[in-house]
């Protein structure tokens, strides 16, 4: 075979995705407040946009006449010059200013703890530790580190730091008198190593609040603490027979304790009412605001959507840059480029924006009329959909509707769900209807709130008074809807 450079055309078809496509899925996936401030930033990149005003009278009565001409005829080169009127009820665009929340200074777990512990009269070495101690505490309240490995760390720290010279090394004695210290700050249970600690941390700091109400005292006798911890069935259970206690084993607690199973219950009850998570009240998690890109409401029996977008900036060609684009003189080198791109740009935003109005109510009203059941009744009746039977209905590809529905909310008379609420896979009926997964849910966790508890419903159970409904389900599936609602299998259900 001879090699060598040679010259050769060869045909080939390629398909390439248009950036303004690419544009165009970003809009329909932006949630209301990201559009937005996506459409204020166009609005000062590009001169050829405008708002459309209330108050333009003259563009009212220009409107007015262009009806009257040709009442008929739709003119689509005056909607695309005038901004777009349609589908749903909106006011006219008012400048409304969001203020989101700003994360500001505020107080966290680890402020808290450090405030407590300048209070006290430590030493600068003390100090020291007790720092440490309180740097590997976690949002939960819960001590991260293993405090042996907290004093290694600390003495290293000493070693390679020369404004520690003369200090000397920390020593186990030392670090757990000073976890101790750390202990009985607020929030209780803090700096517990697991849960255990944590809770006959609670149980102590319970018992201390008694006393102090009691005698006035606040500083109680160490003595009556320990005497009284040692009466109290919850603090022993929990020292003593922690693993069954977690998994609900009353029977061999009572026995070992020779009391009845329904005192171990009542000492259960006791413990379920302290935090497992003392730390996290001192979190420094914000609140998440939503607010609903659509809401549904119910008028005279009919359920009808609406686009929560009255400050939305409504967009129209700017009068005065229009009329320099008619100005054909100055289509001339750069100022040609710049007035097509601008002009182009302008119109196609015009165009997305309405048609992601209109594909937001296309989806949202073929939903209410699916879900009908659902905005009457309860999420009982919620019935199986796709992202794929919405794409069908509304002759739309399935990804378009996925983004459609993407973090995207909605009001309804039962409150503010996102859009993804409503789908969800479902289940066939010996009647040969299909009934939502999200429906068969509601179902088993209303059957568990009014089961009688001393004779909790199986997982077999449950799907046997499914079966008499005629939803038809397996035993694996129900123990898996019920693991995702959280609730425990009937024998941890069950008391006495």
């Amino acid at each position: 075979m001879r090699t060598g450079l040679y010259q050769g055309t060869t045909l080939k078809q390629e398909m390439k995705i248009n950036p303004r496509l690419y544009q165009a899925m970003d809009l329909l996936y932006m949630p209301l407040l990201d559009l937005q401030q996506h459409l204020k930033q166009e609005l000062l990149n590009n001169p050829f946009l405008d708002l459309v005003e209330p108050d333009a009278e003259e563009e009212a009565k220009e409107q007015e006449k262009e009806k009257e001409k040709d009442a008929d005829e739709i003119d689509w080169e005056e909607i695309l010059l005038n901004g777009f009127e349609t589908g749903g009820r909106r006011e006219e665009y008012e400048e409304r200013e969001y203020y989101e929340p700003v994360s500001v200074d505020t107080k966290d777990l680890g402020d808290h703890l450090h405030d407590q512990l300048t209070l006290l009269r430590l030493t600068e070495r003390e100090l020291l530790l007790g720092e440490e101690i309180i740097g590997n505490v976690s949002d939960e309240g819960y001590l991260v580190c293993d405090l042996e490995e907290t004093v290694v760390n600390l003495n290293n720290f000493i070693a390679d730091a020369g404004e520690f010279e003369g200090l000397e090394p920390y020593g186990m004695e030392e670090a757990e008198q000073m976890l101790r210290v750390i202990q009985a700050f607020d929030p209780p249970g803090i700096a517990a190593r697991d849960l255990r600690e944590c809770i006959l941390l609670q149980l102590r700091d319970n018992v201390v609040s008694e006393l102090i109400q009691e005698t006035g005292e606040s500083d109680p006798d160490v003595a009556e603490i320990e005497r009284r911890l040692a009466a109290s069935l919850a603090f022993r259970i929990v020292r003593d027979y922690f693993d069954q206690l977690i998994n609900h084993r009353w029977s061999e607690i009572s026995k070992e304790l020779s009391i009845t199973p329904r005192d171990v219950q009542d000492a259960a009850d006791e413990v379920a009412k302290l935090d497992p998570k003392p730390g996290l009240k001192y979190g420094s998690g914000g609140d998440n605001y939503i607010i609903p890109d659509l809401i549904v409401e119910k008028i005279e029996g009919e359920y009808l959507v609406f686009l929560n977008d009255t400050s939305l900036p409504r967009l129209k060609l700017s009068r005065a840059y229009r009329d320099i684009a008619k100005d054909k003189k100055k289509f001339v080198g750069e100022n040609k480029e710049f007035i097509s791109n601008k002009l182009n740009s302008a119109n196609w935003m015009i165009q997305a924006i309405e048609q992601r109005r209109q594909t937001m109510l296309k989806v949202m009203n073929f939903i209410v009329d699916r879900q009908r059941d659902f905005f009457d009744k309860g999420v009982q009746y919620l019935k199986p959909l796709t992202l794929r039977e919405v794409a069908e209905v509304i002759d739309m590809h399935e990804s378009t509707v996925s983004r459609v529905t993407n973090e995207k909310f909605v009001q309804t008379p039962r409150g503010v769900f996102p859009l993804k609420f409503f789908f969800s896979s479902g289940l066939s009926t010996t009647s040969g209807e299909d009934v939502s997964a999200r429906g068969i849910k509601a179902q088993i966790e209303k059957l568990v709130s009014d089961e009688d508890p001393a004779h909790p419903l199986t997982d077999q159970a449950i799907v046997n008074i499914l079966k008499e409904e005629g939803i038809q389900i397996a035993r694996r599936t129900v123990a898996k809807y019920r693991d995702q609602l959280g609730v425990l299998s009937a024998r941890m259900r069950k008391r006495v």
